[in-house]
């Protein structure tokens, strides 16, 4: 017994009329009747192709402005009659309800509605509630029904057809499971907008709906699977274009989101180099040029083969020095045709403009996945300015220092904790992170500055002169004796310890200035 079932009928009802006519066209020329709706039967009856509308077929007029067009049984029971149940058969035939063996229904535009900042009401009137039931329908009978829910999917079924004179089994169960997914996705993106019209962030129920942009290579390592969604409309990696280079893999996805997230926490020109997931380097300065030679110079070694960000248009002057070293990946917002024609000569090299930079003070919502689960959080948007900040010590900092504490805390909520981070004059000179212990993280950090002051051949340690930034506050005195003893002068962190008063006491003890934020940024 074959699985191949012929398309005798078909029902076509489309928001997206995107090869709509090539495809009916091929339909009808094999003999399909078809049935169609509003718009989509216009366009049918414009281009020529024989068509039924759905309120002729059942004898009930479309209603309530178009909110009720295919919701009755003369169309649902063609589709959800099964052709192998004789009661099925009897039924159908007793209702004169003619089996359909093809639906060809994309939904309204929801997402883009809402995307787009439609009002309330536009976006009631944007819930397809007749798609998504006919999608369903033939889905859960698709032994008999064929469904179509994308122009993508158009082109493959009707060699299907024309090769075989129908869709096969595995086709069906194919499509079926698309149009579930789809209808899943629809479903959770109208969830999700009624949960923010009521200021809920944790609703009782969730669910996370994505588009596969790519199928990659491989996961953090060969041996796990792994595949790229795109889910919201936040500008980054998601939104971005590929304008040259390999193929991008896990990492290089997972480094450059956190690279471009940390680059649009600042204002001036500002260079982000990152390696696994960590910054290495960040600088702000007059030009993108400089900031890149200072980010590069607070740890060369680590930078080579990072990636770099920019939070400015990449010109040609940058793109050179960043190319003399190799590098993975290159995210900008843009970049001027110089800049583009310089880097082509690199074909390995990915260059990513994403046409905007994320908001650091927009709100979202971050998922980690747990066994059994996941959690699921606000986004870390917290920002602390100047004036909210509590001088905790004798001597307060001065202009240029406190610059650069702010500078230091927002390259801090961007690397692993425990993190440390010594800046000086708008530049990281010294990055600590992703230690058990923080006062082992605040010694890597002066290590990292020592090192790389011997490479650029200078007398002192970078971190001379600079002041530190910590992500939590320090527990005990050690970590911030730490900090003096490579050379800060002055301390930002969030407070909070038990211990505060002794590491106060030790601050003081060494004339360096510290201020409290109240807000910490653990990152894990």
């Amino acid at each position: 017994m074959t699985d191949i079932v012929p398309i005798r009928r078909a029902l076509i009802s489309v928001s997206d009329k995107a090869e709509l006519v090539p495809l009916a066209a091929a339909l009808a020329a094999r003999g399909t009747q078809i049935l169609s709706t509003g718009g989509s039967a216009q366009a049918l009856r414009t281009a020529g192709v024989a068509v039924t509308e759905v309120s002729e077929h059942t004898g009930f007029p479309e209603i309530l402005d178009g909110r009720v067009k295919t919701l009755a049984p003369q169309i649902h029971g063609g589709i959800l009659g099964r052709r192998d149940d004789p009661t099925h058969r009897q039924a159908l035939a007793a209702h004169g309800i003619a089996p359909i063996d093809l639906v060809v229904v994309n939904l309204y535009p929801f997402e883009q509605a809402v995307a787009a900042g439609a009002p309330f009401d536009v976006a009631i009137e944007n819930i397809d509630i007749g798609g998504p039931a006919l999608l369903r329908a033939a889905a859960k009978n698709h032994e008999f029904v064929t469904v179509l829910m994308d122009p993508a999917q158009y082109a493959a079924v009707l060699g299907e057809i024309a090769q075989q004179g129908g869709t096969g089994m595995t086709t069906r169960r194919r499509l079926a499971a698309e149009a579930f997914a789809r209808t899943a996705a629809y479903d959770a993106a109208v969830a999700g907008w009624f949960a923010a019209q009521h200021a809920e962030p944790f609703p009782a129920r969730i669910t996370i709906a994505g588009v596969r942009r790519q199928t990659l290579r491989y996961g953090e390592n060969p041996h796990q699977q792994a595949a790229f969604y795109a889910a919201g409309d936040r500008p980054g990696v998601a939104t971005a274009r590929q304008v040259q280079g390999k193929e991008l893999s896990y990492n290089n996805l997972n480094d450059t989101d956190a690279a471009i997230e940390c680059a649009a926490e600042f204002e001036a020109p500002t260079a982000v180099i990152v390696k696994h997931a960590n910054p290495c380097g960040v600088a702000s300065a007059a030009s993108l040029t400089d900031a890149w030679r200072l980010a590069l110079r607070c740890d060369p070694v680590s930078a080579f083969g990072g990636i770099v960000a920019v939070n400015r248009t990449l010109d040609a002057a940058t793109a050179a020095q960043i190319a003399a070293i190799f590098t993975e990946v290159i995210v900008a917002p843009d970049a001027d045709a110089d800049a583009l024609a310089l880097l082509a000569r690199k074909k390995n090299l990915r260059l990513l403009l994403t046409g905007a930079l994320p908001d650091p003070a927009a709100p979202g919502t971050s998922f980690r996945s747990l066994a059994g689960g996941f959690l699921v959080q606000t986004r870390d948007a917290g920002r602390v300015a100047p004036e909210r900040l509590d001088r905790v010590t004798r001597r307060a900092p001065t202009d240029a220092e406190l610059a650069d504490l702010i500078f230091a805390f927002r390259v801090c909520k961007h690397a692993k904790s425990n993190a440390i981070v010594y800046a000086r004059d708008g530049a990281t000179v010294g990055i600590g992170a992703g230690q058990m212990s923080r006062v082992d993280s605040a010694r890597i950090a002066a290590w990292k500055g020592a090192e790389a002051a011997k490479a650029a051949g200078l007398p002192a340690p970078l971190t001379q002169g600079s002041v530190v930034a910590s992500d939590a506050f320090f527990p005990f005195a050690d970590g911030l004796q730490a900090a003096v003893q490579a050379g800060a002068t002055a301390v930002i962190q969030p407070g909070g310890s038990l211990r505060d008063a002794e590491v106060i006491a030790a601050a003081d003890a060494a004339c360096v200035a510290m201020v409290f934020t109240g807000m910490r940024h653990f990152r894990h």
